[in-house]
């Protein structure tokens, strides 16, 4: 099953709701069974609701005269109104600072402060960070993160994507890179219980903000010092980015991560701020915009095209090539290019956005 109803129904009928995120973790067949039979029976309907606000959606469930429902906006657990028969019985009070999405121009967003992130700050901070700080996150990060990818690898999730890449492209650090990253998502998307470490929300971003970085390590002998360095210019690159974009988007956020990615490898290999700015320049200039259509087996593909980007970006910036100021939406430096990539996933893809939900439940019929 595949879709907003399932999803719903699955919630609903046999799901946890104290597990909040994890709320399908309890599924069993039996639940499964019920769920697609209530799905097939057409008992659930979805409407597309016309919203400013990124992530916005009302679940309003009915038995014969009687009905609930909840209001959830900013984050997926963020619930701020309750009402049984049309009545208000909670009006979450706070509710719009609730914790969820951090992007900046998000209302009422609560998350750490992300005032001071910038490129050049966040060299300087990975050179400069206490390793013992900082472990136990990328510990877990690199263990799960390489074990869900070694399963999407032996496993049979998706269109292999993995597999394909590994057994069709000459063998080279750079195919394991994408190979892994895509395998990983398959296993993901593909209904893998196995636990990730995420970056802004998404399994899919901070498998890519990692697993490439991981391999390529692997391929120059770094130390776990280095590679844990790497991972901090990884992970708040995309971090950095995402705070323009805003949590949710029509834009990719595998091009943010694998920007990420593209700037620890280059910090790797000794690269100074304009080098690590000339990766980033180069992979926004090349991939920025790949439309995301939800989350599904085809992230793989999209993560693949991005780390692509990204390693090029990498190798055009070590021989001094990068895009200029005034090509596309490039700026004079590359805190204004990923600030112009950033208004146009937040505002420029809003409408996107939404014709791409209407897409998705058949509101609108291509021609």
């Amino acid at each position: 099953m595949i879709g907003i109803e399932a999803a719903c129904a699955l919630g609903a009928l046999a799901g946890d709701a104290s597990k909040c995120m994890e709320v399908l973790e309890a599924v069993d067949d039996a639940g499964r069974r019920e769920a697609e039979q209530f799905v097939n029976d057409k008992k659930c309907h979805v409407e597309f609701l016309d919203s400013e606000i990124p992530l916005h959606f009302i679940i309003e469930m009915k038995a014969g005269a009687e009905s609930a429902s909840v209001e959830v906006r900013h984050s997926h657990t963020n619930i701020t109104c309750i009402r049984r028969n049309g009545s208000v019985l909670e009006n979450v009070s706070g509710a719009e600072n609730a914790a969820g999405g951090c992007g900046s121009q998000e209302k009422g967003a609560a998350c750490a402060d992300r005032s001071q992130l910038s490129i050049e700050n966040i060299r300087q901070f990975a050179d400069e960070v206490d390793i013992s700080k900082v472990r136990h996150l990328f510990d877990r990060q690199i263990q799960y993160n390489m074990d869900i990818a070694y399963e999407g690898m032996s496993g049979n999730y998706g269109l292999g994507l993995g597999r394909v890449i590994r057994e069709t492209y000459a063998e080279s650090v750079v195919t394991r890179m994408k190979a892994y990253a895509c395998a990983a998502s398959e296993a993901r998307m593909g209904g893998c219980d196995m636990p990730v470490i995420i970056n802004s929300g998404s399994g899919n971003q901070g498998m890519t903000v990692s697993l490439p970085v991981i391999e390529f390590a692997k391929s120059l002998f770094c130390t776990e010092e280095q590679l844990y360095r790497a991972l901090v210019v990884s992970n708040l690159v995309a971090i950095h980015q995402k705070k323009y974009i805003g949590s949710l988007s029509a834009y990719c956020g595998a091009v943010s991560a694998a920007c990420g990615s593209g700037a620890a490898i280059t910090y790797l290999y000794g690269g100074s701020y304009e080098d690590i700015s000339a990766t980033i320049v180069n992979t926004i200039g090349n991939v920025g915009g790949i439309v995301c259509d939800g989350a599904k087996s085809s992230c793989a593909a999209k993560i693949a095209s991005a780390v692509d980007a990204a390693i090029l970006g990498h190798f055009l910036g070590r021989k001094h090539h990068w895009f200029q100021p005034g090509e596309g939406i490039v700026q004079k430096d590359v805190e204004g290019t990923i600030k112009s990539m950033g208004y146009i996933g937040r505002v420029g893809m809003k409408d996107t956005d939404k014709q791409i939900l209407n897409i998705m439940i058949d509101q609108v019929k291509v021609d």
